[in-house]
């Protein structure tokens, strides 16, 4: 099984079944239990209001047992329980006084199938040899009625007629009251009454409804899990598709983000890596291209005295050895650089750290470019404001990326122009400031002087020895330090470099 949608299908639908089933279970056993407590308590209320009733009628026990329980051959209508819940009430016998509300009728006749009382004329439909019993006679009631001497009358279970339950097995039971004075007790044996065929159908639609709701659940949570594990594979899809292309070589790869969820955050993360490599590639070939055009140029300078002199065209000169010179000296620097960056970005370049006074570093830098401002007629000082702690810097390497800074403010700003160096505190850091009065940088330039070898003027690209790596290895060095650089411009009035490094109290 190699699909992740199948999975996520199957998954669900086993939740699905689990669920429903579960439910279905505990749905079953609730409603059966509750089922068995509503008719336990219904044939209860209905046998403590026949015997109240007997009793009333009768103003005695007598013949109660014979009531609920007759002999062999004998049929009582209006048998209690769950097919007559409320039977007429039995005839007074001989001479017993009704009951007030109830008057005597001497003449009423005898329940059918049950003896006329003495003194009672038997009924014209009365039959003197009663039959059998129906085939299926109602269970008798799971009730135990107890008289008020404690003497079972109406037996059920373990109990007997005549047996004697103690007091302490009467507290649960429920008393039956007439007339205001307890007459007896009735006592519950069974949990849950037999079932009659009618609650047996009843209990089979329950379980029958049940089944099919456990069977739609499933379909509907089926439907919905191809539906939900669609939308889930969809856009891991398109991250498969694209991630595919990219490994073909085609690095500019866009997914749509769908949602807002997690696959969203994946799919738009997945779009800025595939934009990020499209630029680092985009760089990469430009870079490439950059570092053979620095190259070549004095390359061919070196290689072009250097085939005159061997050819005897030329005479070597103090002139000729001096600008081959500078040109092998650029080649230098150049591979300097890029030894530098390279350095960078692998996470190795080495420094050495130490407590450096930001003042001594400052005017240490402004005395080492000073003859190169005087000569271009530019104003190169130094302002750093009192009680500076100390930074906690490689010095080499920090020089040399203020240095960098120095040297191309030198070389955009025009003469009477002023360069300052400045220093101030920040809340657990100290900032250095190179502020320059030149040409300043255009908005949409500015974002880009970071970049390797891009450079403002490309037609000043080597008059002036720039390589386009100076501010790249800036970058890298400020960012080795653990602080950022920045820069503010404005075409015609200036640019500003500040760095940010965390003062050495830290």
């Amino acid at each position: 099984m190699h699909s992740l949608t199948l999975k996520l299908i199957l998954a669900f639908l086993i939740v699905s079944l689990t669920g429903a089933a579960l439910v279905a279970v505990f749905a079953r056993r609730t409603a059966t239990a509750e089922f068995d407590r509503f008719r336990l308590e219904r044939d209860q209320a209905n046998f403590i209001t026949d015997v109240s009733v007997y009793y009333q009628n009768v103003g005695s026990w007598a013949g109660i047992t014979e009531r609920f329980h007759p002999p062999p051959g004998l049929s009582l209508p209006g048998q209690p329980g769950r097919e007559n819940p409320n039977p007429p009430p039995l005839p007074l016998p001989q001479g017993q006084p009704a009951s007030p509300g109830q008057p005597a009728s001497p003449e009423q006749p005898a329940s059918p199938g049950q003896p006329a009382l003495p003194g009672q004329p038997a009924p014209a439909n009365q039959n003197p040899n009663p039959g059998p019993s129906p085939p299926n006679p109602p269970p008798p009631p799971p009730f135990v009625l107890v008289s008020q001497k404690g003497e079972v009358l109406v037996p059920a279970g373990p109990y007997r007629i005549g047996d004697s339950v103690p007091a302490a097995d009467l507290e649960p039971g429920i008393p039956i009251e007439v007339d205001g004075r307890v007459v007896g007790t009735v006592l519950n044996i069974a949990d849950r009454p037999e079932l009659n065929p009618q609650e047996t159908q009843y209990l089979a639609r329950i379980n029958q409804a049940l089944l099919f709701a456990a069977l739609g659940a499933t379909g509907i949570a089926l439907l919905l899990g191809i539906i939900l594990a669609r939308t889930l594979t969809r856009p891991l899809g398109e991250l498969t598709t694209a991630t595919r292309s990219m490994a073909k070589g085609d690095l500019e790869q866009q997914v749509p983000v769908r949602t807002r969820d997690e696959l969203g955050e994946l799919a738009a993360t997945f779009n800025q890596m595939s934009a990020n490599l499209a630029q680092a590639n985009r760089f990469r070939r430009q870079m490439t291209a950059d570092i053979a055009h620095d190259l070549r140029t004095p390359l061919a300078v070196i290689s072009g005295y250097l085939e005159s002199l061997r050819d005897g065209v030329l005479q070597p000169t103090p002139a000729m050895f001096e600008v081959m010179y500078d040109e092998a000296q650029y080649l230098q620097r150049l591979v300097e650089d890029l030894r530098t960056l390279s350095l960078a970005d692998a996470g190795e370049l080495s420094l050495n750290r130490r407590l450096v006074s930001v003042r001594d570093l400052l005017e240490r830098l402004a005395a080492v470019y000073a003859h190169q401002a005087q000569q271009q007629k530019i104003t190169l000082q130094v302002n750093v404001t009192s009680a500076l702690p100390d930074i906690n810097v490689d010095p080499e390497r920090m020089t040399q990326a203020l240095g960098n800074l120095i040297s191309n403010a030198l070389r955009y700003t025009p003469e009477s122009g002023q360069i300052t160096l400045l220093a101030q505190k920040q809340a657990g850091a100290v900032l250095l400031i190179v502020q320059d009065t030149g040409a300043g940088i255009a908005p949409d330039e500015l974002t880009r002087i970071f970049d390797r070898f891009y450079r403002v003027d490309e037609a000043r690209q080597q008059n002036n020895g720039e390589s386009g790596l100076g501010l790249a290895i800036v970058k890298s060095i400020v960012e080795a330090h653990q602080g950022t650089i920045s820069a503010q411009s404005e075409v015609g009035r200036g640019t500003v470099f500040t760095i940010s490094l965390p003062d050495g109290s830290e």
